[in-house]
Order: structure tokens, then sequence, then C-alpha cells
């Protein structure tokens, strides 16, 4: 989710369509994208799964308009992880913010709440987050442990205790879950993977989350990333379920799109994630390597369950 990574996949693409260029293919490559013109039908259609779309994997190929209209021909109720002045355009489209970032300098990931020295500046972004989704009645804001930074991962796991305990009663307050999320630090391929990241491992978060001791404190359970670090996804859904409050999706290895090149077999998943009762969003957090509205129509209907 970081800028720098987003703006190195851009140039990745136009390099590609450099190369390309005076082939033929560049047209191709660009036409793929010009079915956002078109009208796609319904992908989610069984009324059980709340999809939601994750907007920084799809920014480069369609403007916040544009996406909203897509995700809501295809059957979905979200755009997420856009920040309070996009709020007013999710809502003219009937769209929720499923989960919204927590308004510190990009990458939001590396300063968390594991280093006691970000904890001011966390905090004032997170109140002001909270404040925007309460305002608008949208349900989640997403909080992160940090990098290491040489914090042994008994005192991160502290320090992370300490800081989300001081902002935790507003969330109650204002009625609005902080949803920790677990990142993967094995892969070390920009956009795939966060190396150094504290929080890379399921156990370590949730026994975070259970000593901060709120309803309102939950973890963001990112299959993709779990599967790297962990496995073990329907298990792991099941013992925890009552402190997860929000799904992601995304294709192993690679973080792609969720199709039969990658390892993950969604629907099952989908099916014991409704046996939990749980009714919040899930979101699809893939990085398209192919035409984006394709692979996102997939992503939807094989979750669709």
């Amino acid at each position: 989710m970081s800028e720098k990574n987003s703006t190195t996949s851009r140039i990745d693409r136009r390099n590609m369509l450099k190369m390309v260029a005076g082939t033929g293919a560049a047209a191709l490559a660009v036409g793929s994208c010009a079915l956002v013109d078109e009208s796609p039908r319904p992908a989610a259609t069984k009324g059980r799964i709340n999809h939601s779309v994750a907007h920084w994997c799809f920014a480069e190929y369609w403007d916040l308009e544009k996406m909203c209209q897509i995700t809501k021909q295809l059957g979905g109720k979200s755009i997420e992880l856009v920040g309070p002045k996009d709020f007013p355009t999710l809502k003219k489209h009937g769209l929720t913010c499923a989960l919204a970032p927590n308004g510190t300098p990009d990458p939001p990931f590396v300063k968390g709440f594991n280093n006691p020295e970000y904890h001011d500046m966390i905090i004032a972004a997170t109140r002001e987050t909270i404040d925007a989704c309460a305002e608008y009645n949208f349900p989640n804001v997403i909080a992160f442990t940090g990098f290491r930074e040489d914090i042994p991962d008994d005192v991160g796991a502290e320090n992370c205790v300490a800081g989300l305990k001081k902002i935790i009663g507003y969330a109650e307050k204002k009625k609005v879950n902080l949803c920790m999320e677990i990142l993967n630090s094995r892969v070390a391929v920009e956009m795939k993977g966060h190396p150094g990241y504290q929080g890379d491992h399921t156990d370590y978060c949730i026994d975070i989350i259970k000593k901060v001791g709120s309803p309102r404190m939950k973890l963001l359970f990112d299959i993709y990333h779990a599967q790297v670090m962990d496995g073990d996804i329907i298990s792991r859904i099941r013992q925890y379920s009552d402190y997860i409050g929000h799904y992601h999706t995304a294709g192993n290895p690679g973080r792609g799109e969720l199709d039969d090149k990658q390892e993950i077999n969604y629907p099952p998943i989908m099916r014991e994630i409704l046996k939990t009762g749980y009714k919040g969003y899930v979101g699809h957090e893939f990085v398209p390597t192919r035409d984006p509205l394709k692979g996102l129509t997939e992503a939807i209907t094989l979750c669709d369950v």
C-alpha cells in the first residue's frame, strides 16, 4: 500500500507499453482497460458475502468515479482504503468504505503502535479518521504494529497494547472498530511482502487484541498474508472468528488474481466465514496482472458463495 510501491508499479507498466509500442501489442494492452466503459454484469448475486474493492489495487486503471460505477455494477458494496476526503463520493454512489486508512503518512504500516515514539502521531491521525467514519457510519479503521526497528517482539507487543488502549475507548464511544492487520514478512518483493513488519503472525496479533480487551479491537485477517506466514486458514478462521473484523483476499504466490494459477481455495474459505456468522466485508486486495475488470469479476464470482 506504499506510495513508493504503487509508483514503481505504474513505472513498470508504462515501460511495458513502451516496449510493445509499434507492434500492435500496446493497443491490446490498453484495450484490456477499455472494458471499463462497458456495463459488466453483476458478479455478486447471492447476497451472503459483502464484497469490497481495495482502491489502491485498481487506482491506476480507474478513477474513483469509475471504480464506484464498476463496483456497483458487479454487486459490490464498498470501496476501501480511501480517505475521508473521498467519503462523499462513496456515499453519492451508495457505497461504504468498509476499511479506512489510519491517516498516517505512507507507507502507514512502517511506523506503528509497537514504537511509543509514534503513538502521539498515530493516535491523532486515527482519531480524525474515527470521527469521519462515525459521521458516515463506516465500520472500520486500520491499525498496524509497525516494523521491528530492533524492538524485541515481546516489547513490541506490550507497546502496541499500551498505545491501542489510549485510543480504543474513543473508538468504542464512536462505535468504530480498529482492525490490526497481519502482514507477511517473508516475501521480499514490493507490494507482495513487508520484511521487518512485527505483526507477521496471526497468533501474535491476536494476543495483542486480547490484551487490549475491547469488542472494538479486531483483527484484519488478510488471507494472502496469513497463508504465506501461517497457513491453516480455515482452522484459524474457526479459532479466531470472534476477533476478526475484516478479511482481505489475494492469490498466493504473487498476490495476484484469485485464479487457478495460485494455491488458495477460496470458496470453502468463504463458506467457513459464513458459518461463523460473520456479517462484515470481504475486501479484494489483489494486484492485477491482466485485465483488471476481468480479474475483479472472477474474484467476486468465485467468493460469492
